[in-house]
């Protein structure tokens, strides 16, 4: 199985270059890089953060066979990417429980120590419980 190690990165005029080292089987080692292009990462909503992870996928994805000595994580890679991100954002949004609200303006009275009877309760009329 193939691996690729990432080796550095370099800025290049509105793209981000990284390097990787791909090792075959038999621990042979030959560079590569990837460019994205860092305005469609922001248009994309993709974080810069996450761009060696994508590109290392990228190189695994497309090195079947064939040696990339240099590539493009393209639009079309980023568009497929927003929208499989899209796509899992929104299932997990299903599977959240949906918010429990509590009954009425008294939330809480349970837990509560109990209302002391004020003058202002006497005022309005009411008695206390213990006065019959």
């Amino acid at each position: 199985m193939m691996q690729f190690t990432l080796t550095g990165f370099k800025q290049d005029l509105g793209f981000r270059v990284f390097t990787f080292e791909r090792v075959a089987a038999d621990r042979s080692r030959t560079p590569c890089s990837i460019r994205a292009d860092l305005s469609l990462v922001r248009a994309y909503g993709i974080r810069v953060q996450e761009l060696p992870a994508l590109c290392r996928d990228f190189l695994l994805q497309h090195d079947a066979g064939v040696q990339l000595l240099a590539a493009t994580f393209t639009e079309d890679d980023m568009r497929h990417h927003a929208d499989h991100l899209t796509a899992a954002r929104v299932a997990a949004a299903e599977r959240r429980k949906p918010m429990r609200r509590t009954a009425g303006n008294n939330a809480g009275a349970a837990w509560r120590a109990p209302e002391r009877f004020t003058e202002a309760s006497r005022t309005i009329g009411l008695k206390p419980p213990s006065e019959p």
